[in-house]
């Protein structure tokens, strides 16, 4: 897993446009490519936790949000939308 934007002052929603301090970690990958020890981890702010969590599983993607100091390691096949 990568680091997560260096420290709390670098960690920025990954939201287009947005600036804000992330507080979220949208943890994710894409089964049809990523092994499920791929975990791709997007940040989020309040504001656009749950847009970004809905775009991901409106398209079969495994997602679970976890804050952003409990980033997961590893997704589990099928997570609920």
């Amino acid at each position: 897993m990568i680091g997560l934007g260096g420290g709390p002052a670098g960690r920025v929603c990954s939201r287009a446009g947005c600036g804000a301090a992330a507080a979220w970690c949208i943890n994710w990958r894409n089964p049809r490519i990523h092994p499920e020890s791929r975990v791709k981890i997007w940040l989020a702010c309040d504001d656009h936790r749950d847009w970004l969590r809905d775009y991901l599983a409106a398209r079969a993607f495994p997602v679970v949000v976890t804050p952003i100091d409990e980033p997961l390691e590893r997704l589990p096949e099928e997570t609920p939308a």
